[in-house]
């Protein structure tokens, strides 16, 4: 394969397969930009380290009450799970092929759960796990969280911008587009809603960035470089997971084939003059 369609194919990898792409451990193409003015730079203090399922390939995590619920991916292997943070959990559910596991989000008594580009949406009894129905889902499953206040979901393709859709049938309501310093930031991929603000991974990336949902605006930036260090990564283990603590300031970070999941809380870091994000499609 000659250098110039190699590229060309992990670029198509990297704008349409959050999944596939992190699998193949391709780079992402990124463009420096400078930090937005009143960006609030911050990064993540460990409180405490917990073990991980090292081959939980991450898709989706949420806290409701006491419970971590988590969704994994790759098709024959995908999941869903519950249980307490950093203990095996209590509940799984496997996926039969071809279902690609993607994010997750509880409502109450239910969750909704994406997959990638199998055309649907599970939801499901969050008690038990087991599937209560399908609806249709055209369009790429990355990202999935929900906006309690305002009653309405939130969800990413691996693109700029966050959609807002109805919590009963997933219908759209409306779209954002997610800027920094002016500049589109893409490759949004796990999400977690915490009032009017979501927290976004940005794939291929030790980033998350902080959104307000109402303009798309960033409004701060968490630089988690070095959280699992270099030596404890495989192939394709890439940060992805972020889950709120309830009634905490605290975060549950974690990613892709990772051995630990962290506690953290989100502190202020001095702002380099120049970021690296994810370059405009």
């Amino acid at each position: 394969m000659t250098p110039i369609v190699t590229a060309a194919v992990l670029l198509t990898a990297l704008l349409t397969s959050c999944a596939a792409a992190a699998e193949h451990g391709s780079p992402a193409a990124v463009a420096p930009v400078r930090a937005a003015r009143g960006t609030e730079q911050l990064r993540p203090k460990v409180l405490e380290t917990l073990p991980h399922d090292a081959e939980a390939f991450t898709q989706g995590l949420e806290m409701a009450g006491g419970t971590l619920y988590e969704s994994t991916g790759i098709a024959g292997q995908s999941s869903v799970r519950a249980g307490l943070p950093g203990k095996s959990p209590t509940l799984r559910v496997t996926m039969p092929a071809p279902l690609f596991g993607e994010g997750i989000t509880v409502l109450g008594r239910t969750l909704w759960q994406l997959t990638w580009q199998n055309g649907i949406a599970i939801e499901r009894d969050a008690r038990t796990l087991s599937e209560l129905r399908r609806v249709s889902y055209q369009d790429d499953g990355w990202g999935l969280c929900h906006q309690r206040e305002r009653n309405r979901l939130v969800t990413s393709n691996g693109s700029s911008r966050l959609t807002f859709r109805d919590p009963k049938t997933l219908a759209k309501q409306g779209d954002v587009a997610v800027t920094a310093h002016g500049r589109p930031v893409t490759a949004l991929n796990e999400l977690e809603c915490v009032g009017d603000l979501v927290y976004a991974n940005v794939l291929f990336t030790d980033r998350i960035v902080r959104i307000d949902a109402s303009t798309g605006a960033v409004t701060g930036e968490i630089d988690a470089t070095g959280l699992l260090p270099p030596n404890e990564r495989v192939h394709g283990a890439v940060l992805n997971g972020v889950a709120a603590v309830p009634g905490t300031d605290q975060f549950l970070l974690t990613g892709k084939l990772w051995p630990k999941m962290f506690r953290v809380k989100f502190v202020s870091s001095p702002a380099p003059a120049v970021r690296q994000m994810p370059s405009e499609r």
